[in-house]
């Protein structure tokens, strides 16, 4: 059966329907949300949110654009929203080490290059990293994300490159110490 038709049937309430496009799209829009996050509970949680929201509105899907696309326009900006909680709630948190009351000296040990990229696409800002994942990791093409993020598909060729360039920026003295 073909996803238009799913569509159709999901918005007259058939559950078997919504099960099949939710299994069809669920690990993409996981992927995107841990890649957004770095945390799995909350990609879970935000994965749960972008299918709640998508069934709710079904009814909006026009079609213009794949079903995939419109999932990732609910999906980032269900991310968006949600790391603003979470960042809020976090500034209001006290770091442990703060009240521990005796210096915190990790140990400094440099980490493999898995561990670095990671954290260097972590550290992008937020719409850098969005269009990163979604072009590099998840395989989208620049006008597809475009159309999920609301921009111009110049706009995501850019922050793609800004991206590359501060990941480039991020990792020189890894790549140095491979070099020499």
């Amino acid at each position: 059966m073909e996803e238009h038709q799913l569509v159709r049937r999901a918005v007259h309430g058939d559950p078997a329907a919504e099960r099949r496009l939710y299994d069809a799209h669920v690990d993409r829009i996981f992927r995107l949300a841990y890649r957004m996050t770095g945390d799995d509970d909350l990609a879970q949680e935000f994965t749960q949110e972008t299918f709640i929201r998508a069934f709710d509105r079904l009814k909006q899907f026009r079609g213009d654009s794949a079903l995939s696309t419109w999932l990732h326009a609910i999906a980032v900006s269900v991310v968006y929203n949600g790391m603003r909680k979470v960042t809020r709630l976090r500034k209001r948190q006290v770091d442990l080490k703060e009240t521990s009351g005796r210096p915190v000296n990790p140990v400094e040990t440099e980490p493999d290059l898995k561990e670095r990229l990671a954290a260097a696409i972590d550290d992008l800002p937020l719409g850098y990293r969005t269009v990163f994942v979604m072009h590099e990791v998840e395989g989208y093409k620049h006008e597809e994300i475009g159309a999920a993020l609301g921009v111009s598909t110049g706009t995501s060729k850019a922050q793609l490159s800004r991206a590359r360039a501060k990941l480039r920026e991020a990792l020189a003295d890894f790549a140095e110490e491979w070099t020499s």
